[in-house]
């Protein structure tokens, strides 16, 4: 291929690419996180669910049947403060055009969230998870995969559910690596802690009716075919709520009043 329909390609990709991470309109968090309770809540390593509202999240959530659309890591304050006295970057994400980049908590305040929480992660892994996923700030993907991109923009394609979780992997070249949570999955893989690991059953070396006869194999996937919904869905990682953590008494509550509870008292009294 010469390097003017490369070039073109790529051009192509790109276009394409904001495109499907263009908004949609009329979306309304139902729960958004207090950013303040969110910052306190977080921890290094933390993974963050988020619903999007980008073409491309009515497709990846349509296809993995979940809400959650995009996962970025949490870094806490591993990266420094910018000098223009903006808000500190703490997120390390990976956007579809964009490659890996860095982002301030702030980004995601009007969204819902989700905090997937490593159990047992040591304090070594836990660095070098982190150190793994700011070294790869600036990786670019490569968009010039135009039939990867097309898929996106028909977000429920009538295909049966079994099927659906598949079409992300079509391809598995860049443009699949760039949306999915795969450079996260490929940073924890990178400690071996486990995200869904699937279970194969297979044949020991003894007969059939040995009590070695089958044992369980813990297979790794590959990590360009995790999506977000997998570290909601993970038996190995915790869902931590921000409102839950620092204490929370119904008690406290305000609830509004109805006309007809109040209609309803009103008789009653009477």
């Amino acid at each position: 291929m010469s390097e003017q329909s490369s070039t073109l390609l790529d051009r192509l990709g790109r276009f394409l690419a904001r495109r499907l991470q263009s908004e949609s309109s009329g979306y309304q968090p139902y729960t958004p996180s207090d950013p303040e309770t969110l910052h306190r809540t977080l921890q290094p390593g933390d993974i963050l669910l988020i619903e999007g509202n980008q073409r491309i999240s009515a497709a990846i959530k349509y296809l993995t049947q979940s809400t959650w659309s995009h996962a970025a890591l949490y870094v806490g304050d591993a990266l420094p403060e910018p000098e223009d006295g903006s808000e500190r970057p703490r997120l390390v994400e990976v956007i579809l055009g964009d490659g890996c980049i860095a982002a301030p908590l702030s980004k995601y305040k009007t969204y819902n969230t989700r905090i997937c929480r490593a159990s047992g992660l040591t304090p070594d892994d836990r660095n070098a998870i982190i150190d793994f996923m700011v070294g790869k700030l600036g990786l670019h993907y490569d968009m010039r995969n135009i039939f990867d991109l097309l898929r996106y923009f028909m977000p429920t394609p009538p295909v049966p559910v079994r099927w659906r979780r598949r079409m992300i992997a079509l391809g598995s070249g860049d443009p699949t690596r760039a949306i999915c949570s795969s450079l996260i999955a490929q940073a924890f893989q990178g400690v071996r802690y486990p995200i869904l690991p699937e279970t194969v059953k297979a044949k020991g070396h003894a007969s059939a009716e040995s009590a070695y006869s089958r044992r369980e194999i813990l297979h790794i996937r590959h990590h360009s075919l995790f999506t977000p919904r997998d570290f909601d869905l993970s038996p190995y990682f915790a869902i931590v709520k921000p409102t839950l953590t620092f204490g929370f008494d119904y008690k406290t509550l305000n609830w509004a009043e109805r006309k007809d509870d109040q209609t309803a008292e009103e008789n009653g009294n009477s």
